[in-house]
């Protein structure tokens, strides 16, 4: 426990003491509250493993794109059984005993051709074979064998992989910084949660008082006749609902802090005491420039990319299927069979040589592979469509997120003011309330504004909050320093 207050002291200066409960008490602002989610939270350590997987997958397909080389070997075959053989003698099939060992080992080295499509490999082998009955013993190796496989029927899937696996991966890098920027929208909700709490809690409880000063008052004015019992029975109905609401709003304080250390990464016993941020960063979004970074940085924009490639490669394929399916197979090599593993790899050496020509061409199929093309084409239009609508609506989130964020430092302000305002007013109230110039009715109005003021004014600070960081989301870029978010990628993933 200790050590965790002495990073916490090191790295955000934050005043750390222990209760007599063995409880820390921490003071953190929304800042603060967003790093130790960046840090610790359960959302950011999933979100992180999610990137390194699709990292790791476009790892996977680089490696594919350069030469392989493996080794396969049985050490040892041992077969000892009855088998058919053909007897000279005789003419005839005849079981016979046989009982040998063979091993085998082969090493290849292979490597994909992207711009033709062809698979080009490279191998060395040798088997060894001993017979027990006979007693003979006989090598047989393969220095150097050479092939290539090459289709012919239009379709290069190397080609599409070249075109989508590195949009995927950059498309995976962009939702990876989103997904920081979503922790930071839900770190903030989690924040005010805690703050609408506590201030509820502080509302609740200067209702009770006030209602139990208010409601000792009533009955003395009561008794000499300036309060109706009407009057009195409102205040004693309001001292009882002022309890009420303060023991819920302490339950539902301890739920706010435990939802919010559960969501940062405490323990229970971390008592935070949230530091509203009441100073905003004042400045304003130009909508161009917003369209302009989020088209640039924004991930569905290489979703939209993505779904078209694919349909283009889907459609090629189904084209490539539609006529005549060739593909021709060929290898070289040079062999030697001998009796001495000494003389295996010594020349002079005989050759093999193997040229495959396949062809698979469709005769009658009644229009079925014409319909798949069709079918593929109007895949192709439909997808077209759907990304420039979703382009369309695209343009119409960010203009409308960039319109609502540049309200959000008035509307701040304004609350702020109606927060004084209501609690200038309430005082006011109050004080005339107790020289009997106003009556109970104006009384309780007047404290439901300024508890409406109150609760306003720190909404309009959250809202302001998740505009600021929703529009982080959209673009992956920071308005108020003007640079990218997405050269702190590598930062990030160091953490």
């Amino acid at each position: 426990m200790k050590k965790i207050i002495i990073a916490l002291i090191i790295s955000f200066s934050i005043n750390c003491v222990y209760a007599q409960t063995d409880s820390i008490s921490l003071s953190l602002s929304l800042d603060q509250a967003i790093e130790f989610a960046y840090s610790q939270s359960i959302y950011s350590f999933r979100q992180k493993n999610m990137y390194l997987s699709r990292y790791w997958e476009f790892r996977s397909y680089k490696a594919e794109r350069l030469p392989l080389l493996g080794l396969t070997s049985t050490p040892i075959n041992y077969q000892h059984s009855v088998i058919s053989r053909y007897d000279p003698d005789t003419n005839e099939d005849v079981f016979v005993p046989t009982e040998r060992l063979t091993s085998d080992a082969s090493l290849q080295i292979s490597q994909n051709i992207t711009p033709t499509g062809a698979k080009i490999n490279a191998s060395t082998s040798l088997q060894r074979i001993q017979n027990f009955e006979s007693g003979n013993l006989s090598y047989y190796t393969t220095p150097v064998t050479i092939g290539i496989s090459q289709p012919l029927n239009g379709f290069n899937q190397f080609k599409w992989q070249a075109k989508l696996e590195p949009l995927k991966f950059e498309q995976a890098k962009r939702e990876y910084l989103q997904s920081l920027q979503e922790l930071s929208i839900r770190s903030t909700n989690s924040f005010f949660n805690l703050v609408n709490a506590e201030i509820n809690l502080s509302i609740a409880e200067t209702n009770v008082s006030n209602a139990d000063t208010l409601y000792r008052i009533g009955k003395g004015r009561f008794e000499i006749g300036t309060v109706t019992q009407d009057e009195l029975l409102d205040l004693e109905l309001s001292y009882l609902n002022a309890s009420m609401a303060l023991a819920r709003a302490k339950v539902n304080l301890h739920q706010a802090r435990i939802s919010l250390n559960s969501f940062l990464g405490f323990d229970d016993n971390v008592f935070i005491q949230c530091i509203i941020p009441r100073d905003i960063p004042k400045f304003k979004i130009n909508v161009n420039e917003a369209m302009d970074e989020a088209f640039a940085n924004n991930p569905e924009i290489l979703q939209f990319q993505q779904q078209l490639i694919e349909a283009d490669r889907n459609l090629a394929q189904t084209r490539s299927q539609n006529g005549i399916n060739a593909n021709i197979y060929g290898n070289v090599g040079f062999n030697k069979n001998t009796d001495d593993l000494g003389l295996a790899y010594q020349t002079p050496f005989g050759t093999e040589e193997n040229l495959r020509f396949s062809l698979d061409m469709p005769i009658v199929d009644w229009g079925q592979r014409k319909g798949k093309v069709q079918m593929a084409k109007s895949d192709r239009e439909v997808t077209e469509a759907t990304v420039k609508q979703a382009k369309i609506d695209f343009e119409q989130d960010i203009f409308i997120s960039v319109m609502e964020f540049n309200m959000q430092e008035q509307q701040v302000k304004i609350a702020s003011k109606a927060d004084t305002i209501a609690q200038m007013g309430y005082e006011v109230t109050k004080q005339r309330f107790l020289i009997d110039k106003v009556d109970v009715i104006k009384l309780n109005a007047a404290r439901n504004s300024l508890d409406a003021a109150k609760r306003n004014y720190i909404s309009s600070i959250q809202s302001y909050w998740n505009s600021y960081f929703s529009i982080r989301k959209k673009t992956l870029f920071d308005f108020e320093t003007h640079e990218s978010l997405i050269h702190e990628l590598d930062d990030l993933l160091q953490k």
